[in-house]
C-alpha cells in the first residue's frame, strides 16, 4: 500500500503546484514553464488545469473590467467606462502588424 500511496501523493503535488503556478502574472508563469520538461506535458493534465486557473471571476450582465489605453497616435488616453451608459462598445484584441 505504500508503494502505491507515495508516487499517488507525488502527482498530487506535481498538480497542485502547477495549478499554483498557473494563476501567477504571465510573466512569472512562462519564466517557470519554460523549464518544465517535457515529458510533463504527457503526464499533467495542463489544459484542465489552464480552464481552472483562468476561468476568471465575471459573470454574464457584470460590466467589464476598466482600463484605459492610448489612442493609435499616442496623443490621449480612453477609458473604457467613460462610454459606460452612452453607447455599445466593441472590444477588438489582435495584432494588425
Amino acid at each position: 500500500m505504500k508503494w502505491i500511496l507515495i508516487p499517488v501523493v507525488v502527482y498530487v503535488c506535481l498538480v497542485c503546484s502547477l495549478l499554483a503556478i498557473m494563476v501567477q502574472p504571465p510573466q512569472v508563469f512562462g519564466r517557470i514553464m519554460s523549464k518544465v520538461p517535457d515529458v510533463a506535458f504527457m503526464v499533467l493534465p495542463f489544459k484542465q488545469l489552464w480552464f481552472i486557473a483562468r476561468k476568471g471571476r465575471l459573470n454574464v450582465g457584470d460590466p467589464a473590467p476598466d482600463f484605459s489605453l492610448l489612442t493609435v497616435d499616442q496623443k490621449q488616453r480612453v477609458q473604457l467606462s467613460s462610454f459606460r451608459g452612452q453607447k455599445p462598445v466593441v472590444l477588438v484584441f489582435g495584432s494588425y502588424t
